[in-house]
């Protein structure tokens, strides 16, 4: 199996999550640094579309441009298009990593999620 994998070279939960998909025999095909190559709108709402996730989950919470930006009060008054824009529109907004086989897409890092995605079992 191999994966498209967006992530921050300097972000630890982005180096656990390669280390699992490595330790399990999952192929990096595509490694995308997602603050300087931010996914699109549209391959967004793809990645959505496929994750099964609201939208939400897709933005870093705990970052530090979405608390800068009061995304906390402003998200809920958003459309998904608005918010897929702004999304797109700044890496460091996306929660990372966001690994996808063109088929399924994972958000962040957990290991349950992982061996349930990726895993071989």
């Amino acid at each position: 199996m191999s994966v498209k994998f967006y992530g921050y070279h300097k972000c630890g939960t982005c180096s656990d999550a390669t280390k699992w998909l490595k330790a399990h025999d999952v192929k990096i095909e595509e490694s995308i640094p997602l603050f300087e190559t931010p996914p699109t709108a549209k391959e967004l709402k793809k990645l959505l579309t496929d994750s099964g996730l609201e939208i939400k989950k897709f933005f870093n919470t705990s970052g530090e441009v979405y608390k800068e930006m009061g995304l906390k009060d402003k998200l809920p008054g958003m459309t998904e298009k608005q918010m897929l824009k702004l999304l797109s529109s700044n890496g460091r907004l996306i929660k990372r990593p966001i690994v996808t086989d063109g088929h399924k897409v994972t958000v962040g890092f957990k290991e349950n999620i992982y061996e349930e995605a990726w895993g071989k079992g």
